[in-house]
């Protein structure tokens, strides 16, 4: 549009597009975006569809593969059907021939009567499939299958046999190398560890009990060689006290690794035996100091720091005999002193 100025000179007004609202874009170029965010979409669907029909394509091409595979052994069969017939029609069999058929038939005889025996005993084929198995898995270790119902006579009467496994109760294993149970030198329990022995492993120890009819429980301190950096111990004065809970633990000052796989053996007892879980069952502590290796192996010597060998093993049993209650006044058969 031109308008007259004052000067008589024609001006120009120029008027601008309106802006679009998404993202400072025109419509158009909203539109072209959508179109091309579209065409990524697109894209996108048709590679997968192409990967799949490839698959399938590849899938279809094994199949055809096998089923030329079948169709020629049983072209090849039926050949040889054919030529069987024909010699049993007109009687023109070798006698290399004839001692093949009869060979055959008699194998033919033979495996249905065994298979009708064995229908009989109340066997199935299923059954059969079954056995098998078990075959292979004796003839990996060396047992013959004829020998195999004495092996699970054996087993089942838990006889000592070679190799014969028992059923014990599992035992809790609890390394201080992955979790830091315990300061250094020291029996007191770290605040992780007692929240640990107050929940998870008090269920365990609790299935393992109902599991095995089991109302022992012990706990046994094991420590690696490290001496202990302290000159004298105050356990036979403390321990029973700490026991019973009228003495905190971090009063136990052992004085060798033996007090002190028992000082943390007790302070661990003295956490399950509070736990409601366990109210029936005796806690034992007890301390296997250095001598033990992880997987039950005597050490020969392994002087220094070695965080693995410090755990606690917590074992659930029976009571192997009647409680015994000696009174301090109570005289003591002869055999006893």
């Amino acid at each position: 549009m031109v308008k007259g100025r004052p000067d008589g000179a024609p001006r120009l007004e120029h008027k601008g597009y309106n802006r679009g609202l998404i993202l400072g874009l025109t419509m158009a170029e909203s539109m072209l975006l959508l179109v091309f965010c579209l065409l990524l979409v697109a894209a996108a669907m048709i590679s997968a569809e192409r990967s799949r029909r490839y698959e399938v394509e590849r899938k279809l091409e094994k199949a055809e593969q096998q089923v030329a595979l079948l169709e020629r052994k049983r072209s090849e069969q039926t050949a040889l059907i054919v030529q069987l017939q024909s010699k049993l029609v007109s009687g023109n069999l070798s006698a290399a021939d004839k001692a093949v058929v009869e060979k055959q038939w008699r194998e033919l005889v033979l495996a249905r009567e065994t298979l009708d025996n064995i229908v009989d005993e109340g066997a199935t084929p299923a059954d059969l499939q079954s056995l098998s198995k078990v075959a292979a898995v004796l003839k990996e270790h060396n047992i013959a299958l004829a020998a195999a119902p004495d092996e699970v006579n054996k087993l089942l009467a838990g006889g000592t046999g070679g190799g014969v496994m028992h059923d014990w109760p599992p035992i809790i294993n609890l390394d201080d190398a992955k979790k830091n149970y315990f300061q250094s030198g020291s029996a007191e329990l770290t605040g992780t560890f007692a929240q640990l022995l107050g929940t998870t492993i008090t269920d365990e120890i609790a299935s393992n009990l109902s599991l095995y009819g089991a109302n022992i429980v012990e706990v046994i301190g094991h420590t690696d060689e490290q001496p202990v950096a302290r000159g004298t111990s105050n356990l036979d004065d403390t321990i029973i006290n700490a026991m019973d809970g009228k003495l905190p633990v971090s009063s136990l000052q052992p004085a060798d690794n033996a007090g002190l796989g028992l000082a943390r053996a007790i302070a661990v007892a003295n956490v399950l035996k509070a736990n409601p879980k366990l109210k029936d069952a005796t806690i034992l502590p007890m301390s296997a100091a250095q001598l033990i290796l992880p997987g039950d192996t005597v050490t020969s010597g392994q002087r220094g720091a070695v965080e693995s060998r410090r755990r606690i093993e917590i074992r659930v049993r029976g009571r192997t005999a009647p409680v015994a209650v000696i009174n301090a006044g109570t005289t003591l058969p002869a055999d006893v002193h």
